[in-house]
């Protein structure tokens, strides 16, 4: 029942003013109703005792079978002729991803608690959501202090890169701010993509003071790669208290290189952002997500065919059955 359901669903129809006509078949049944109950010849008889017990025999009681046969054979003859046709199609999607290294601040400024909890934690939220957002596209973690490593290449699993994302926490990296290398690592897992659109989201709550490369040479060479850079200044204005484990809390103030990261972005095609708390953090992510849409194209094949023979079938199986219980079992003369 779930295959002749899903058969009639598929089921499209050329010819579909035809259907129209099935409109008569209820219309043919009233008739046939009417003219059976509008009064009859009369007879006259003392009794009608014998009438009632007399049930009649089978060719009585199926006198009728005809006449449905024959509204089968029309309705099935009206589907034959809209032409139905069932849909075979099939989608070939193309995807034009986009390669994305992420650039995470991990020296001790990012434990700053600005932002709730702090703002290593608070990036991490915010980065994860952005990453749920492009499942199409390969997306790796660098992280830097004092100096900067790949923390996960790029990969379309998704998983482990969150997973790489959750256990970045401070003091995996001696502790400074190496932009020039956090950036220049970041190149070299972009260096052999293939991809049409590479990018880099570099964020940062302080000044380059560690490092052996200098920032703005890294941003030259990822300009001759093609390479987008987008820069995110992360931090409130005046001073924030942080507090680090084991070795304790005290206030620093905001010590951002707006100068150095627009100069990055503006470099490499890219854009600088200021976020002073965690909802500007987000719209931020939100906006470079909308600003670097990965493009997909989509080519549907459809193939039809005629599904009318056994529509076509069934009219005639009918017709035949219908002169058959007429002609030769009722035997009823034309």
């Amino acid at each position: 029942m779930h295959s002749l359901f899903s058969y009639w669903q598929g089921l499209t129809f050329a010819n579909r003013w035809v259907l129209w006509l099935l409109l008569t078949i209820p219309l043919l049944a009233a008739w046939q109703l009417w003219r059976r109950k509008r009064p009859q010849a009369t007879l006259t008889v003392s009794s009608d005792e014998a009438f009632l017990q007399k049930t009649g025999n089978w060719r009585v009681r199926t006198r009728t079978f005809p006449f449905y046969l024959r509204l089968l054979t029309l309705c099935f003859g009206i589907l034959a002729l809209a032409r139905p046709q069932s849909s075979m199609w099939h989608k070939n999607v193309d995807v034009e991803g986009i390669d994305i290294a992420l650039a995470l601040d991990v020296s001790g400024s990012m434990m700053a608690m600005d932002f709730r909890p702090n703002r290593l934690e608070a990036c991490k939220s915010v980065i994860k959501e952005f990453i749920g957002n492009r499942p199409n596209d390969r997306i790796g973690l660098v992280v830097y202090s004092a100096e900067a490593y790949t923390r996960c290449p790029l990969t379309t699993d998704h998983q482990t890169l969150l997973d790489a994302l959750s256990s970045t926490r401070f003091g995996i990296i001696d502790d400074g701010t190496a932009i020039g290398d956090g950036l220049g690592t970041a190149i070299n897992r972009l260096r052999e993509s293939k991809a049409k659109s590479k990018v880099i989201i570099l964020l940062s709550d302080g000044v380059n003071n560690a490092g052996y490369m200098d920032p703005l040479s890294a941003a030259e060479i990822a300009k001759n790669q093609g390479i987008r850079v987008y820069t995110i200044g992360c931090g409130s204005n005046g001073e924030a208290l942080v507090s680090i484990p084991n070795v304790g809390s005290g206030y620093i103030r905001a010590e951002i290189d707006e100068q150095l990261l627009r100069g990055i972005a503006q470099e490499t095609g890219g854009r600088y952002f200021r976020a002073q708390n965690k909802n500007r953090l987000k719209e931020v992510y939100r906006e470079i997500d909308q600003m670097e849409k990965t493009r997909i194209h989509e080519t549907v094949f459809t193939n039809r065919s005629e599904e009318f023979l056994p529509f076509l079938c069934i009219a005639l199986l009918c017709f035949l059955l219908e002169m058959f219980w007429t002609h030769i079992l009722l035997r009823i003369k034309p």
